[in-house]
């Protein structure tokens, strides 16, 4: 097991940093480029929802937490407040780093995003995924989220199956 493994205890996490808008969008290419083939319309796609998101990002109701582990960035999720849909916040760029997994990060991103959409009284929180992201799925279904959905839509351009999961409270 390598040292970040066993040391999560120096990951520090915060709200927006420098960097981490570039810095999510890396965590999300180094995993689905290789992994689901994903490439240039993803990535545009990213950056363009991402910027979007920060240029009205509200911390009223809104959610933007980074995990860092010295100055790199090994996780991240975002609660879009401003992108309810059938009274839910949306749950999105959710990504912990290859040597972040294992490490509990994953939950603990997931459980403050959902504290953080009760503390604000949202009615619950819904993410878009796709089949064969397991590891992700259990921690969704974990914290309590079910799978409502699931078509043939592939927003990410790499012939998935999307999935739509809801947390209502």
């Amino acid at each position: 097991m390598d040292a970040a493994k066993d040391d999560s205890s120096t990951v520090r996490e915060t709200a927006y940093a420098p960097r981490a808008l570039a810095d999510i969008i890396r965590l999300h290419m180094d995993y689905y480029a290789p992994t689901w083939g994903f490439g240039l319309p993803f990535e545009t796609k990213l950056a363009v929802e991402i910027g979007r998101f920060l240029q009205r990002y509200d911390a009223a109701r809104d959610l933007f937490a980074c995990a860092w582990k010295d100055d790199d960035l090994v996780g991240s999720v975002t609660l879009d407040g401003g992108d309810i849909e059938n009274g839910l916040s949306h749950l999105r760029w959710f990504i912990v780093s290859d040597a972040a997994r294992g490490t509990g990060l994953g939950g603990r991103l997931i459980t403050q995003a959902v504290h953080f959409a009760r503390e604000k009284s949202h009615d619950g929180i819904f993410l878009t995924t796709f089949s064969g992201l397991d590891a992700a799925r259990h921690l969704y279904e974990k914290a309590g989220f079910t799978l409502v959905h699931e078509s043939e839509i592939d927003q990410w351009g790499g012939g998935v199956r999307e999935q739509r999961f809801e947390l209502r409270f």
